[in-house]
């Protein structure tokens, strides 16, 4: 009878091992919760380690089992070298479920849904690189362990291991242009330069940053589009940041109008239209002449708000409210563009007219086209032809004839 209830002791030990391990996971994450049950956001983000936790207590139990009911060689290496792949392969998955629940936890405490919220959004910039980093590590690590656990792997780590230097520097020509970025999004995150949702100006592109991986960056323009960039471009080409200390900012509305603008009447309706909106930051709200130049008296109003999209808006705002105003209050204000016509020359001024012929009411000689001196008026003759004497002997001539 004993020899029929042996083959089935190591199942029996490995159920009762999985049994065992279910259980504990339950009181683990109970104790957790209770110990911490003024953390609401645990209760959520601690689902993310149930599974990976029973997965590592069973495989611990089932290989404890089999340790202990079947012994060394034969089929139990073969299970043994499986169980123990599944084991690492679940620790990492809990450390890499740990790094999500710790990043999740940290980042509960600061909302980014606050008028000022620069801290949050360098702290979440921050967690979110660490966490990716410290899971690439987990990874590596992870499958570095396996690839140790197979005896030809081991072989071939060691010869790798004797031409490190040849591997590292074709390694490192390969990887440059990667290992590069990955250096800049590290300098990026850390150095604060820039944050998720900061506002920013890129290759004459405004929008805000929606991602910061290792790599690149992942940049939502205005109109839904978005602009991928390489890390490196953020660490070595300018570029705007609206929102690197606060998020106030000042914005212009510019006219070019009449010289007969009202600009007291224009100056009480610009500060009747910021009273009225919330869009104003009540910070600066003035309106000046800056220039009068062609034609024109240039105004410009100067306003500020909490942040560049409500600054968009109450630019809109004012232009429009400053235009409805103009034209229909001072419509003598806008634009105009005026001429003058010069009059006929009056007959007391005309040269008189001999036979058909125009005399010219003026000497060419005395243009002044070269004056100053007894040369310079020869210099004139010669330049502009015989003058008067011309007409005169044609006058004679046309006389004769007829």
């Amino acid at each position: 009878m004993q020899e029929l209830l042996n083959p089935a002791m190591p199942f029996l030990a490995m159920a009762c091992a999985v049994a065992a391990g279910l259980v504990l996971s339950w009181l683990i994450r109970k104790i957790v919760l209770r110990l911490n049950r003024r953390r609401p956001e645990l209760q959520a983000t601690s689902r993310v380690a149930r599974l990976p936790l029973r997965f590592a207590l069973c495989l611990i139990g089932v290989r404890t089992a089999l340790a202990l009911t079947v012994h060394e060689g034969g089929w139990r290496g073969r299970v043994d070298h499986l169980l123990l792949i599944a084991l690492m392969a679940s620790i990492a998955w809990l450390a890499v479920a740990m790094l999500l629940i710790v990043e999740s936890m940290v980042l509960s405490r600061y909302s980014v849904d606050v008028a000022d919220n620069r801290r949050a959004r360098r702290l979440r910039t921050q967690m979110i690189l660490a966490r990716r980093i410290g899971v690439a590590l987990i990874v590596v690590l992870a499958l570095g362990s396996v690839m140790l656990t197979f005896p030809a792997i081991q072989a071939l780590g060691a010869g790798l291991l004797a031409s490190a230097g040849v591997i590292s520097i074709v390694a490192g020509l390969a990887a440059q242009t990667s290992l590069v970025n990955v250096f800049a999004g590290m300098q990026i995150a850390f150095t604060d330069a820039i944050r998720v949702d900061d506002v920013v100006v890129v290759q004459k592109e405004w929008g805000r940053i929606e991602e910061i991986t290792l790599t690149y960056v992942v940049v939502h323009i205005w109109d839904d589009r978005r602009l991928i960039l390489p890390s490196t471009y953020f660490t070595t080409t300018p570029f705007e940041n609206w929102t690197r200390r606060q998020s106030e900012v000042m914005g212009t509305v510019e006219f070019d109008l009449d010289w007969r603008a009202p600009v007291e009447d224009m100056r009480a309706e610009l500060k009747t239209v910021l009273a009225g909106t919330d869009l104003w930051d009540e910070r600066v709200g003035i309106l000046q002449i800056t220039d009068a130049t062609g034609g024109f008296v240039r105004v410009r109003i100067l306003v500020s708000a909490a942040d560049s999209a409500a600054l968009f808006d109450l630019r809109c705002l004012v232009r429009e409210a400053m235009v409805t105003f103009l034209r229909q209050g001072h419509p003598e204000s806008l634009p105009h563009t005026r001429w003058e016509s010069v009059g006929a020359i009056p007959p007391a001024k005309q040269a008189p007219k001999t036979a058909g012929v125009s005399r010219p009411h003026t000497d060419p000689h005395e243009s002044q086209l070269f004056t100053g001196s007894v040369e310079a008026v020869e210099r004139s003759r010669a330049f502009t032809g015989p003058g008067e004497d011309v007409f005169e002997d044609r006058d004679k001539t046309l006389s004769s004839r007829n």
